[in-house]
């Protein structure tokens, strides 16, 4: 029997940390559910599921979930400007939600106190960027959280196909002037994210830095303001959209387009082979198409 040498030394593997496994959903906070419901509609998201007691419905295309939040933004929590929609929470995938979670503490982490209703799952969250949560998911196979806490939509398939092969890509993070190297070792510490080469890019809007993943399925991207803006930002920070994968951008612009989907088509973000950004869909919401073969 051979025995591992980190076994052997007490060592454990510092690749992967957590356990990392992807991204299980992406959380909107809104007072307009109905109207992100209908630009999610045409970007090929289908609602699926309503949540047992609260105003929050699943949306879903292929293995990615969208959360339409509409209970916590009602109580206030980071309400965009006249209850337009912002992203509140990203929810990771990992092997043992709970060993994920005291980890990420004993790093530093703030956790986020959580309210759970009867029938529910109290799920683990830390604090994110700004006013958002990260939480920690370890049901996302066989058993799902959604098997719990949400009640199936009569009549709608379970996982609808995702279009042109759709997938979570990642997100990009507005930060504050000079705060690239403090969410880098933020990232790093608690998750294991890694800086790529400057020279290594993706997509048609290339700026800040990127940080893969440590299971390498997904992105963060951080972008500071431009050089004589950084105090018309006022140092807000957070989540501004988020990206969607596919092998052929072309087919995907093509077949979003006859849905109704708007792209831009200026010479500061053109359409190409590498990818392609959602115009401002609903108050200035916007997605990015990147070219990217699935992990």
């Amino acid at each position: 029997m051979q025995i591992d040498p980190t076994q052997r030394e007490g060592l454990q593997a510092t690749d992967n940390p957590l356990g990392m496994e992807g991204i299980e959903f992406i959380e909107y906070l809104t007072t307009k559910p109905q109207a992100l419901g209908q630009v999610l509609e045409t970007l090929g998201f289908h609602p699926v599921a309503r949540h047992r007691s609260r105003e929050v419905l699943l949306y879903r295309q292929g293995d990615m979930n969208i959360i339409v939040n509409a209970h916590d933004a009602a109580d206030g929590r980071l309400a965009g400007a006249q209850g337009n929609p912002v992203i509140g929470a990203i929810a990771l995938r990992v092997r043992d939600a709970s060993l994920a979670y005291r980890r990420a503490l004993d790093k530093g982490a703030w956790a986020v106190p959580t309210q759970v209703e009867v029938m529910e799952l109290n799920i683990p969250a830390i604090h994110g960027v700004g006013a958002s949560r990260i939480y920690f998911v370890d049901r996302h196979k066989e058993f799902s959280i959604y098997d719990v806490d949400f009640v199936p939509i009569p009549g709608v398939a379970k996982r609808p196909a995702s279009l042109a092969q759709m997938h979570f890509f990642g997100a990009v993070q507005y930060i504050g002037w000079e705060r690239t190297e403090d969410w880098t070792a933020f990232y790093a510490e608690l998750f294991g994210f890694t800086a790529i080469p400057d020279q290594t890019r993706f997509g048609i809007l290339p700026k800040g830095r990127l940080l893969r993943s440590p299971c390498g399925t997904f992105y963060f991207q951080l972008v500071e303001p431009e050089p004589g803006l950084e105090l018309e930002a006022d140092g807000q920070e957070y989540i501004e959209r988020i990206g969607l994968g596919t092998p052929d951008v072309a087919a995907a612009v093509a077949e979003l387009k006859q849905r109704g989907v708007l792209f831009s088509e200026s010479a500061r973000a053109p359409i190409s082979d590498r990818g392609a950004v959602v115009a401002g869909q609903l108050f200035g919401l916007s997605f990015e198409l990147v070219h990217s073969e699935r992990a």
